[in-house]
């Protein structure tokens, strides 16, 4: 696990798909006021074991074994993606652990979708990359955060992960639901939706409307990535929510 500084309340941050702890840091540096801040990589992602069973249930396992780890109280999960799903699936699991839990841009109902929807575009990238510049270029608006994303190796930048581990991860979401999760949330929620999301339309309102405390907000001109492509409207969101479920 990766702390990025703070005392008090441990705040966890959970990365999406192909991402890894280091992408938050930007959001971190914020984070340190309201409390101790550490980023999970994920397994399959990162330093973290390359190694299955790539289920929901295990990936929030490892996030409570985590937390029993730092031993300092309930947390509040921060998840982007995949990593808020994996926070859902802890509170609902391991509720004595969770304190309150931000979720941004994940929909529990992807039945259907396939990675064959991704794949082309993944394998078309220009793997190794030359530099951090070349997937800065290539990635344009989010290069930033993808230049977070990769590692180093002899013949150039590579995603630090491997995209046959990610289309099993993925390939779960398009085979079940997670309403039964949702429902079993008992702590404060703050769901993030960007305006242009590719999730399901209505889907995160309504695991609000499903959660005793929460709240939902829609992110203007923002798409998958709120916190990096709406970064200040992020930030005073969570923030508030922050400032109110700590001072409980």
């Amino acid at each position: 696990m990766l702390c990025f500084g703070g005392t008090g309340v441990p705040i966890v941050l959970l990365h999406g798909l192909m991402g890894r702890a280091r992408t938050w840091w930007r959001v971190a540096e914020w984070l340190r006021p309201y409390g101790a801040v550490y980023g999970l990589d994920a397994r399959g992602h990162g330093s973290a074991p390359r190694v299955g069973p790539w289920t929901t249930e295990r990936f929030a396992d490892d996030v409570a074994g985590a937390l029993r780890t730092l031993d300092a109280g309930p947390a509040v999960l921060i998840g982007h993606s995949m990593g808020g799903l994996h926070a859902w699936a802890t509170a609902a699991r391991y509720p004595e652990l969770v304190r309150a839990v931000v979720s941004e841009d994940f929909a529990p109902d992807q039945r259907g979708r396939t990675v064959e929807t991704w794949r082309g575009y993944f394998e078309s990238w220009p793997v190794p990359f030359s530099s951090l510049g070349h997937v800065r270029e290539f990635f344009g608006d989010v290069g930033e955060y993808f230049a977070d994303c990769v590692e180093e190796r002899e013949d150039g930048f590579h995603l630090a992960a491997d995209l046959e581990d990610l289309y099993v991860i993925a390939a779960e979401w398009g085979r079940r639901d997670y309403w039964d999760v949702v429902e079993a949330i008992r702590c404060p929620l703050l769901l993030v939706e960007g305006e242009h999301t590719a999730m399901p339309p209505g889907q995160q309102a309504e695991v609000a409307s499903r959660v005793s405390d929460a709240k939902h907000l829609v992110v203007p001109g923002s798409a998958h990535l709120p916190h990096d492509e709406a970064p200040e409207i992020y930030r005073g969101a969570v923030e508030a929510f922050l400032s109110q479920v700590l001072s409980r």
